[in-house]
This record gives structure tokens, C-alpha cells and sequence, in this order.
């Protein structure tokens, strides 16, 4: 932002020195000193003492304009932009060829996409922070008659976002701190895994549904919400944070219609490794599709039905990288419906994942990924299930590696079979991404 601050200081420096320079001119003016002689009378004398008190006060006053000037164009910079703020961004283009999947979209198919973003964060304390995200993107299949497959369920892909190329607020939110340990959160454009003690160390290569160690109860969506976590020198760290859909609409905050969910987290992290456990109040929550079949996903869906998660999360990472030893991060989710009272209403859903990843094998910073995981899938029924559900399994590899500090370039394969609704939805398919970082 310094370059920014500049140019803009510039310019408007550049429009200020103008008259600043006529009046300087005004002031030392060359011909009127060599005629000063001329207009005294014949029996005055110019020494060097007169010449020199007379341009030792213009050059005061030419001082005093200066200084007015640097006056103004600090107040400029001030209010150009706060020297507080800071900008960071990245932009991510993709192709992707993709076979199967009838259920969720076209047999096969080879689209592109991108996303551009940009993170503002200013501090006014120096230990709090505003952070602002936007974003814009596009993704081909924009129309519901024809649906983009990596804007559909399971296969997501990470980098996805569709704006129709529009740049838009996606995130906004507040931190602050409580004491030496406690972090709260507020914002109207939060999600609840961003106030959560970190669960997962895996890094999705392509598909949405491997972040956080499945993205199943952990299920996200950006609306307003607040929270605060704790964590102490020790490892030991406790987080609990709400996010409500209706609390900027018809709905309510937390009224009996309104789409929300309460996360509670408790952790354990050191250096090496992490174990957690998340306890989820759900009420109407339907934002599981990134990792679950369609019938888990529809599970406690709308009409103020409550549903509640349990997510447990552990990584392990050896000491050192570049060996064949990976980092490991592993999950398992159960979510129940409470509501579940007709006979065959689906009651209950689990899912489980494993990630692997080695760094630093070919050269510095790079990385290789291998995941599995069942999406959320229904295991019991109030009674007999009225028709079984599909047994999901979903994998990705891939390599990523940086041609320079700014770039990241990551091919990637991925798989899966009976992935969302009926044993047709079996999938294969293959992405290029590049990723800039500025």
C-alpha cells in the first residue's frame, strides 16, 4: 500500500506546487534585486549586510509557505489511506475435465473458472482487527438447466465462486481481544468455522468437501454471526460461536424460523499434533451438501427441524519435513436429527475422512495430498429406512509446487463413487489450478 499512498501523494503534491511556485517567484524575484540600486536614492549605499537582511526575510517567508505545504499534503496522505490498513490477495484460474456424475450434472465435460480476491485488514488498537474480503468469480453452467458440476455437491471445487464476474463483499467481520488469552468475534458476513480453534492441517488439492477434515458438520455459510475462542500457552483452547441466516431478515436472530447453528469446540494443540471435539446445535440447518447424499444433506432441512453434530478432529506432523513420512489429519462426524418421528424419516448420519500430505519431497514448499472420505450418509431411520441410502466414497490427489514465491501451480485428479444421490453418481475427473498470491 506504500506505493499507493505515494502515487497518490504525488499527485496531488504536483497540483500544489504550482502556485506555491508563482508565489515563490514573487517573492525572490532576480530583476527586481538587480534593479534594488536603481531605486535608491544616489546617496545610499547597498552593502553586503542590507543585501543580505532583505533576503533572509524572503527567505523565511518562502520557508513558512513551504512548511504550509508539507502541512497539506500530510493531511492529504492521512486521509488517502490508513497507514494502518493492509492488503493482501490472490487470484486462482482452473480447468477441469470431469466424466460421470449423471445425477449432478452433464456426463462429462471440460469447463474453466477463476476467482479474484482481495483482504483488507486494519487494526485501530493495534491488538484488534477489521477484516473485509471481496471477491468475484465465475464458473461455467450459471443457468439451472444447465448446472456446473463444480457447483454442485461432493464435488465442489475449493476455488469456486460464481459473482457473474461482479466484485462483492464476501466476508466482514471483527476481532478483538478479552484479556491475554480470549479472541471474540462479530461480524455480518462470518462463518463458524473461522471463530474454531484450528481442527485440520490438510490442504484440499481441488475438492471443498476435504477441507476441515470433512466438510460435513462443519458444514459452512456466510451470514451474521459472533463467537469468541480461548487458548492458553499450555495447548489447552475452548471455542463456542452461533451463525444465524435470519438475524438480517424476516426470519430473526435466533427466532423459531430462523436457520441456525451453535458450535462449541474444545481442543488440545501442540507443535506436532491436535485432538478436538465440536458439539453443533443445529435448527434448520442445511448447509451439509459440500460433504454428505442427498438424503443426509435433506436431514432436519427447514421448517425450524433441530439437529445436532459431533465432530472429532486429530492431526499429527513428524519433525521434519521432506521425508516419506506425511502429516496425517483425520476426522469423524455423526449428526442426528432431533425432530425424526415419522416411521422411515431418515435419524441418523456419519461420515469419516483421512488426509495425508508430504512437503518439501522435490524441492522447497512443495506439497503432495492424498484424501479419502465418506460424505455424510443416512445409517438409521426412525424405524425401517423407507429406501436405504447409497454408500458415498469420495478421494483427490495431487502435487502442488511454486514456480516462484508468488505462484502455486497444482494439478490434481479426483473420484468417487455413489457420491450424492443413486449409484450413478460415479465420478472422475482431472483439474489444473494456478494460484497467484500478492
Amino acid at each position: 500500500m506504500k506505493l499507493f499512498q505515494q502515487l497518490l501523494v504525488a499527485g496531488a503534491t504536483m497540483s500544489l506546487m504550482a502556485p506555491i511556485a508563482a508565489q515563490a517567484s514573487d517573492v525572490v524575484n532576480l530583476e527586481e534585486m538587480s534593479s534594488y540600486s536603481r531605486s535608491k536614492k544616489s546617496s545610499s549605499r547597498l552593502d553586503s549586510k542590507t543585501f543580505i537582511n532583505e533576503v533572509s526575510e524572503d527567505i523565511a517567508k518562502l520557508k513558512g509557505r513551504v512548511d504550509g505545504l508539507e502541512a497539506q499534503q500530510n493531511n492529504f496522505e492521512a486521509g488517502a489511506f490508513s497507514s494502518t490498513t493492509s492488503m493482501d490477495g490472490k487470484a486462482a484460474f482452473w480447468i477441469g475435465a470431469y466424466d460421470g456424475g449423471d445425477k449432478i450434472g452433464d456426463t462429462e465435460n471440460v469447463e474453466t473458472g477463476y476467482i479474484y480476491q482481495m483482504n483488507l485488514n486494519t487494526s485501530f488498537t493495534g491488538d484488534d482487527n477489521l477484516y473485509v474480503r471481496l471477491k468475484a468469480g465465475d464458473v461455467g453452467g450459471t443457468e439451472s438447466s444447465d448446472p456446473s458440476i463444480w457447483d454442485n455437491p461432493t464435488v465442489y471445487h475449493i476455488e469456486t465462486k460464481d459473482t457473474n464476474d461482479s466484485l462483492k463483499l464476501d466476508k466482514a467481520w471483527y476481532t478483538f481481544p478479552i484479556g491475554d488469552d480470549i479472541t471474540a468475534f462479530v461480524g455480518p458476513r462470518i462463518e463458524n468455522y473461522y471463530m474454531y480453534i484450528t481442527p485440520s492441517i490438510y490442504q484440499p488439492g481441488v475438492l471443498k468437501s476435504m477441507k476441515l477434515g470433512g466438510n460435513s458438520n462443519f458444514g459452512a455459510s456466510t451470514d451474521v454471526g459472533y463467537g469468541f475462542k480461548y487458548e492458553n500457552d499450555a495447548g489447552f483452547g475452548f471455542a463456542s460461536n452461533i451463525v444465524s441466516k435470519g438475524a438480517d431478515g424476516l426470519e430473526g436472530h435466533l427466532g423459531k424460523t430462523d436457520d441456525s447453528k451453535w458450535d462449541t469446540q474444545v481442543a488440545y494443540t501442540t507443535d506436532r499434533w491436535h485432538v478436538s471435539a465440536t458439539l453443533s446445535n443445529q435448527q434448520g440447518w442445511g448447509s451439509q451438501g459440500y460433504n454428505a447424499t442427498s438424503k443426509a444433506d435433506g436431514l432436519a432441512d427447514g421448517n425450524g427441524e433441530d439437529a445436532t453434530g459431533y465432530a472429532f478432529r486429530a492431526y499429527w506432523k513428524p519433525d521434519e519435513s521432506g521425508t516419506a513420512t506425511p502429516e496425517i489429519s483425520v476426522g469423524y462426524d455423526i449428526r442426528s436429527a432431533d425432530d425424526a418421528v415419522s416411521s422411515g424419516e431418515p435419524k441418523e448420519s456419519d461420515s469419516y475422512f483421512v488426509g495425508l500430505t508430504w512437503r518439501d519431497i522435490f524441492q522447497a514448499d512443495d506439497r503432495i495430498g492424498f484424501a479419502v472420505t465418506q460424505p455424510l450418509k443416512i445409517t438409521e431411520c426412525n424405524g425401517t429406512c423407507s429406501s436405504p441410502d447409497v454408500d458415498p466414497f469420495v478421494w483427490e490427489a495431487y502435487y502442488a509446487f511454486r514456480p516462484n514465491d508468488s505462484m502455486e501451480i497444482r494439478p490434481a485428479v479426483f473420484g468417487g463413487s455413489d457420491v450424492y444421490n443413486d449409484t450413478e453418481d460415479d465420478i472422475f475427473g482431472a483439474v489444473l489450478t494456478t494460484m497467484f498470491k500478492f
